[in-house]
């Protein structure tokens, strides 16, 4: 059975029509074509398909897609304008927490979730949410370090906006 669905992705509405056993990555994937969106264990475990929805880090892989509707969703491919990348793409690159890549926007995608939230959020609150992600190339420290890193640039930006 199908049914159509809308909700926002990076900023553009959009309506789809999706089977009843679909997960978000499916759609983000194989409908949209944002392949940014990494699908790695299917069990929401190694968290690469990490994306925000409704302000909250979700793994697209084990959400159903009939809970896009209605929901505003961020993917890596919303991250950055143009070519200016975001400050959490900016400080984890700077940190060398970057080596394949692979799970890179499923952690980009957490840290953004999280300090959207909590931009005060501390050492131990981050590392909870990087724990969420499976890295086999970094060692974790530079994705830490980026993170940190994140929060800084995070905070210069508001408080030059202020």
């Amino acid at each position: 059975m199908t049914e159509r669905i809308s909700f926002t992705i990076n900023g553009e509405y959009r309506s789809v029509e999706i089977d009843e056993e679909m997960m978000v990555i499916d759609v983000i994937r194989d409908i949209l074509d944002l392949t940014g969106t990494k699908r790695g264990c299917d069990n929401a475990t190694c968290g690469t398909c990490v994306i925000v929805m409704n302000g909250k880090a979700v793994k697209s892989c084990n959400t159903p897609a009939s809970k896009m509707q209605g929901a505003d969703i961020l993917t890596i491919e919303g991250m950055a304008k143009g070519m200016e990348l975001h400050p959490i793409q900016k400080a984890i690159a700077e940190s060398g927490a970057v080596q394949c890549g692979f799970c890179t926007p499923g952690i980009v995608m957490e840290i953004h979730a999280l300090l959207e939230s909590k931009p005060d959020a501390g050492e131990t609150e981050l590392a909870n949410a990087l724990n969420k992600h499976l890295c086999r190339c970094t060692g974790y420290e530079p994705i830490r370090d980026g993170a940190l890193i994140a929060q800084q640039l995070i905070r210069e930006r508001m408080t030059e906006k202020a």
